[in-house]
C-alpha cells in the first residue's frame, strides 16, 4: 500500500451495514505506533443533501493491550449470553451485517 500520507503505516476498511470503520495503524515524528479507529456513517439534513457523521478514537501503544482484553471479553459475554438463548443468535447478527447495499457505498471525498 503506497502512503498519501506521511503518517499512515496501514489501513484496514470494514463496511457493517450503515456503517463504515477504519483502522488505520500511523506513527509519530518519533517513530512510534498507534491506532485511529474511524466511525463513518451517512446521514441526511433535513433538505435531504447527505453527509458523513465520524467518530474518531485514538489508541496508543500503552493502552493496546488493555484495548484487546477488553474488546475479547465483551465480545465472549456477547457470545455466553447468546447462549442462553434469550438474545439473537449469532447467525442473525452475522448475515445482517454482511449485506451491502448502493445507499451503504463510501464515496472517499466526502470523508
Amino acid at each position: 500500500m503506497e502512503n498519501n500520507r506521511k503518517d499512515e503505516v496501514y489501513s484496514n476498511v470494514v463496511r457493517a451495514g450503515k456503517r463504515t470503520y477504519f483502522f488505520d495503524v500511523k506513527e509519530t515524528k518519533g517513530r512510534d505506533l498507534y491506532i485511529t479507529i474511524t466511525e463513518s456513517k451517512k446521514v441526511y439534513n433535513e433538505d435531504g443533501s447527505e453527509y458523513y457523521q465520524k467518530h474518531k478514537i485514538f489508541l496508543y501503544k500503552e493502552d493496546f493491550e488493555k484495548f484487546q482484553n477488553g474488546l475479547a471479553d465483551v465480545i465472549e459475554k456477547i457470545a455466553e449470553l447468546r447462549a442462553t438463548g434469550n438474545y439473537k443468535p449469532d447467525n442473525d447478527f452475522t448475515s445482517n451485517s454482511t449485506k451491502e447495499t448502493k445507499e451503504d457505498e463510501v464515496d472517499f471525498d466526502n470523508l
